[in-house]
């Protein structure tokens, strides 16, 4: 069942072509610097917040840092977690992702069957998304032990996320890794947004509207920036970033 935080991202979709969402790394923050982040990157039209990283770190952290985001924006905060000690009561929503090109069975079933429940309880809106490592993978795939798909063979990039689709996972996420060096180059993001029928996310290696508007350009529905808002300068580089992708046309 679609949920109110699933819908309010197609709806913005529909509406705007292609979306930004800021990605904070609870590790690399405090809650009041999260605040003031998110506060920025809100006023200059980001479109949801998620929360999340590829290390480790402490439940009662990511509570504050979650507690904190909400306090002062209204958008949506979605936890991006990379284990059960990702998950959050105080989030709206929780993208329930497999990591597809894993080769660790943990990380594909044994880590969602033991967040479940939590989610359950917690009464977090489960989004499912199939997420997928390319080129670098960075820190992201040495811990969830993925074998990154190169980015010369689109082919294969395609096969994973057609198999997510199938799978009846309602996004598919191509993740560069966090601050890769280059991005997730346009005409991997082009194979794969024309094969498949679902929104396409794209993250890691975005630092610039041009990267930004070249992944929207060529069929990412949603683009998710991190490292650039961890400086000083988030306002006009995340309002550089939605003016660009806002309306593009695929």
């Amino acid at each position: 069942m679609v949920g109110a935080v699933e819908r309010y991202l197609i709806e913005k979709i529909n509406y705007d072509g292609a979306i930004h969402i800021t990605l904070i790394d609870p590790e690399n923050v405090t809650p009041p610097k999260a605040a003031l982040i998110t506060q920025k990157a809100v006023s200059s039209g980001t479109s949801a917040i998620m929360v999340g990283g590829s290390t480790f770190i402490s439940v009662r952290h990511l509570d504050e840092i979650v507690k904190a985001i909400k306090r002062v924006v209204k958008v949506p905060v979605i936890l991006f977690p990379n284990n059960v000690t990702g998950i959050s009561r105080y989030a709206d929503a929780i993208w329930f992702m497999s990591l597809i090109n894993s080769v660790d069975p943990y990380f594909l079933i044994g880590a969602q069957v033991l967040g479940a429940p939590l989610i359950k309880k917690y009464a977090l809106e489960a989004i499912p998304m199939g997420y997928i490592i390319v080129g670098e993978g960075g820190t992201a795939s040495i811990i969830g032990k993925a074998i990154p798909i190169p980015y010369d063979k689109p082919e294969i990039a395609v096969a994973h996320a057609l198999a997510g689709q199938y799978l009846g996972m309602r996004f598919i996420y191509l993740e560069a890794g966090s601050g890769a060096r280059e991005p997730v180059p346009p005409e991997l993001i082009r194979a794969v947004s024309v094969s498949i029928e679902v929104p396409l996310i794209v993250g890691g290696g975005i630092k610039t509207k041009e990267q930004a508007l070249a992944a929207a350009s060529a069929g990412a529905k949603i683009i998710v920036t991190g490292n650039v808002v961890e400086d000083d300068n988030v306002e006009n580089k995340v309002s550089e970033i939605v003016r660009c992708i806002k309306n593009c046309k695929h």
